[in-house]
């Protein structure tokens, strides 16, 4: 955008030469006037767009920041100290209907929200049920709204490590195919300090202190919620049988079982986990 002091002034030279040739005309002279300068123009480059994140990346981050919707912090050296690693990128459709939704709304939030969980499996490798088994878990990210109005559509995946209920382990590299084996390793396995219905039960990855271990899962079909009794009375028979298939003695053993709740039905978890004391 050009200047309106020069434009200003480009206006006010133009005026006075015409004037001055009106003037010359007068007196008889046929002497050819220069042409007025040109105001001199500027040119606005266009903002690059916002390449976004890139997969590989590695953050340090603490609770709070992973469980944020969006991240500004920025990434590190994958040979230093970390506690995320980006592992999918993928692209917001907020197109509904011809209108473009905002990046913040349900719709996209949601979207993104179902695409990481989805994709973190191929990445650790292993097991639906090894996976449900461990402490590995995926968090996502979108474009600030300034970023959005930039024209930033991507959406990040990482995946964390959880070392108890609100806390991330550092990374020594990423989780690639990490759950590749037969058993979950012991550093990702989940373990709790007590049986998962005491008061003071609290998840813990296998190799800190703990006293129970996850065993199994059972899987529930059911597009709603089939209720408390329901839910509770389908992991009695598999979750004995399967604390039997790993105790010493298959005659005096202990097991338990975590069935999912209402809410967790609505979040996406259609599952339940069996544990025995370890």
């Amino acid at each position: 955008m050009s200047d309106p002091r020069i434009r200003r002034a480009g206006v006010a030279v133009a005026a006075l030469l015409a004037l001055t040739g009106l003037v010359a005309c007068g007196d008889g002279g046929d002497k050819e006037k220069d042409p007025p300068p040109e105001a001199p123009s500027t040119q606005t480059t266009a903002a690059e767009p916002d390449p976004g994140p890139a997969t590989g990346a590695c953050y340090v981050l603490q609770y709070d920041a992973a469980v944020a919707p969006t991240s500004t912090v920025d990434a590190v050296d994958c040979a230093q100290p970390h506690t995320s690693v980006t592992f999918a990128i993928g692209a917001i459709d907020a197109v509904v209907d011809g209108h473009l939704l905002a990046v913040d709304s349900d719709r996209v939030q949601a979207q993104v929200s179902s695409a990481c969980p989805s994709q973190l499996l191929t990445y650790v490798g292993g097991t639906l049920t090894n996976l449900r088994l461990s402490m590995i878990r995926s968090i996502w990210f979108t474009p600030t709204v300034e970023q959005s109005d930039d024209g930033a559509t991507w959406y990040r995946c990482d995946a964390v490590l959880l070392d108890g209920a609100s806390k991330l382990a550092d990374l020594d590299g990423d989780l690639k195919g990490v759950l590749d084996a037969p058993t979950v390793p012991d550093r990702y396995a989940m373990c709790g300090t007590a049986a998962p219905d005491a008061p003071d039960f609290e998840r813990v990855r296998c190799s800190a202190k703990h006293s129970w271990r996850a065993i199994d899962v059972v899987v529930f079909d059911a597009a709603d919620y089939p209720g408390v009794k329901q839910v509770r009375a389908a992991g009695r028979t598999r979750c004995e049988d399967a604390a039997a298939d790993v105790a010493e003695d298959p005659l005096t053993f202990k097991w338990g079982y975590e069935w999912p709740t209402k809410e967790q039905w609505a979040m996406g978890q259609k599952f339940g986990r069996c544990w025995t004391a370890d």
